[in-house]
């Protein structure tokens, strides 16, 4: 199993050495992951996590061509990052992780139809970074209330002052109860 081999197929991909893993533009997420299913170099048949990441803005220190160091601002973003793995040939994993282009809408294509192993993985990610995964087919809340406005796990996500708004069933199963065991019993 070559990365290369992914590299030179899909040449809009890049190799992070520091993370070893290959970043993936959104536009061809779906071509690279069904090309590592189906390619006999790879068979990538199980993707075992699908985890979402919020990066900060970040100052960067590069150097110029004259020699002197500047520092430049490296803006912040949401990604999604896949661990594929081959059960049949026992070998893996291979990383992929796909950014997005947009803090306020960001959209990524689903892997579900390719992957059903992700549906619920894509949904986590959906519910806590609000990360939009097109052709997912049941996407919604999975761990956060219907009503919940926010992404929690977001680092720009601020706590409400008050956590009374929470929709909860403790007031209703407190005064059942109460009545059950204020009741007489034989």
């Amino acid at each position: 199993m070559n990365i290369e081999t992914l590299t030179r197929q899909f040449p809009q991909t890049a190799w992070d050495v520091h993370t070893r893993s290959v970043i993936v533009p959104h536009v061809c997420l779906l071509d690279v992951v069904y090309f590592l299913k189906t390619d006999p170099e790879f068979s990538m048949d199980y993707v075992s996590n699908v985890t979402g990441v919020d990066w900060l803005a970040r100052k960067e220190k590069t150097k110029g061509p004259d020699g002197k160091e500047s520092e430049i601002e490296k803006p912040g973003f949401l990604e999604v990052v896949y661990h594929f793995y081959s059960m049949r040939e026992k070998r893996g994993p291979v990383i992929l992780r796909c950014r997005t282009d947009d803090r306020e809408n960001p959209m990524i294509p689903s892997i579900t139809p390719l992957f059903r192993g992700a549906e619920f993985q894509e949904r986590e990610i959906y519910d806590l970074y609000g990360i939009r995964f097109s052709g997912h087919p049941d996407l919604r809340r999975i761990l956060m209330w219907d009503e919940f406005q926010d992404f929690p796990m977001r680092k720009d996500y601020q706590e409400p002052d008050d956590y009374e708004w929470e929709p909860t069933p403790h007031d209703e199963v407190l005064d059942r109860a109460k009545q059950h065991y204020a009741a007489p019993h034989p």
